[in-house]
């Protein structure tokens, strides 16, 4: 009895030292620096003798828990601005909050670590639902302040692109025929930003979203797969790149964490997107050597 006593301590010591192990690595990798994604687009009425533009996607930042605090996000920037982007493109959740901060003190701590970011054109961004969920009166504040357009259910001219920005549709505020009609009002090749994925299954095509939301599943098992699900539509835009008849849709894995501080199996990621004129194109989903 005594041995089999020992034998199931040291069987439970062991489990307990490999869940250490694994929790580890997995808070490590949720606080990496994150892997660089590449895609070409091609937009329909693209200007004449207008170069393609490079556009930088990320997308829930979730300042405000332990994996992304000022610091780790001045870093990402100064990856950012490594990468010498005409665009950048936000798609939400900028606070890692599920209650009312109705100071605003996270978003107050954004506007340092953004105002950083260096950029040709400019900055647009779309709310989350966390900032919604937080405080995002106080969110759009700090971002206008960091020189950062942002667009609810609006839509705005940068550079050659025409820009949609859907506000969150995971708390019911995506309103996607007011967007899209004043886009109508704009000259040029278009594209939509969207916090969630999902708004894209309805609507017209042609179209082109950017989008964050999902994490790519944060914790994706072998086997079993991602553990969670944040999108409506399970897995049909859970991570990457998807293309379908008339819509292409680029979903990051975000650069924070919501709930439990771990990552595994989803990295965090960015997008480096050239576009402009041409046929359709994609560069390998992985990442390159950092640029020194």
């Amino acid at each position: 009895m005594r041995r089999q006593f020992r034998l199931a301590a040291r069987v439970c010591l062991l489990g307990l030292l490999a869940a250490g192990v694994v929790a580890l690595y997995a808070y490590g990798e949720a606080r990496r620096l994150p892997a660089i994604r590449w895609a070409t687009l091609a937009l329909a009425d693209w200007p004449a003798g207008i170069a393609p533009v490079r556009v930088v996607l990320i997308s829930d930042i979730h300042l405000g828990n332990q994996t992304m605090d000022a610091t780790r996000l001045r870093k990402v920037v100064d990856e950012i601005n490594v990468l010498s982007p005409d665009i950048v493109l936000i798609a939400g959740d900028f606070i890692a909050g599920h209650a009312e901060d109705r100071a605003g003190r996270d978003a107050a701590r954004l506007i340092a670590p953004l105002r950083r970011l260096r950029v040709r054109i400019g900055i647009v961004a779309v709310l989350g639902n966390h900032d919604h969920w937080s405080n995002a009166t106080a969110v759009t504040r700090a971002l206008e302040r960091a020189g950062i357009t942002v667009l609810n259910n609006n839509a705005a001219r940068i550079g050659p692109l025409v820009v949609g920005g859907l506000d969150d549709d995971f708390t019911e505020r995506a309103r996607p025929a007011m967007m899209l009609a004043r886009m109508a009002r704009l000259v040029g090749p278009r594209l939509v930003l969207s916090h969630s994925p999902d708004p894209a299954a309805r609507m017209p095509t042609p179209l082109v979203m950017l989008a964050g939301h999902t994490h790519c599943g944060q914790v994706v098992l072998p086997i079993v797969g991602r553990l969670v699900s944040v999108s409506r539509l399970g897995n049909r835009y859970a991570c990457g790149l998807i293309r379908e008849p008339g819509r292409t849709v680029i979903v990051t894995a975000g650069l924070g964490t919501s709930q439990l501080p771990f990552r595994l199996g989803a990295v965090p990621d960015l997008w480096l997107l050239t576009i402009g004129p041409g046929g359709p194109g994609q560069r390998p989903n992985r990442s390159p050597a950092r640029p020194r």
